[in-house]
């Protein structure tokens, strides 16, 4: 088996994660935040859409982590998102972070909402 070492250039993947914390870039975020190929911070949840929607036109897609398990975001959040061309998949956090980091190190123009496991 051939293995192949994954390069992000200068974004930054998901390092880590656990109770409460994410870990990008060698920092550790407390709570829910958004991560995006540059630049990662605080997020203020699913009734936040001002900050996913700055990422208008440079992203495709916005990963939605909804914690330890998959749970429904507001219709309004939603909807918000797509109106301005931005793709939302809502998934448990741990399975957002690997989608990211897979789609982030094909050059993917992708960005992830996170609430903390």
């Amino acid at each position: 088996m051939r293995l192949t070492e994954i390069t992000y250039d200068s974004a930054q993947p998901v390092e880590g994660y656990g109770p409460g914390y994410f870990r990008i870039g060698g920092q550790v975020l407390e709570g829910a935040c958004l991560i995006s190929p540059w630049s990662a911070g605080p997020w203020g949840g699913l009734g936040d859409t001002e900050a996913p929607l700055a990422l208008a036109g440079r992203i495709d897609v916005l990963f939605v982590g909804t914690g330890g398990d998959v749970a429904h975001v507001p219709p309004d959040f939603r909807a918000a998102l797509e109106e301005a061309g931005i793709g939302v998949e809502v998934m448990a956090s741990p399975a957002a972070c690997r989608t990211y980091n897979v789609l982030l190190s094909e050059g993917r123009r992708v960005a992830i909402a996170l609430l903390p496991v």
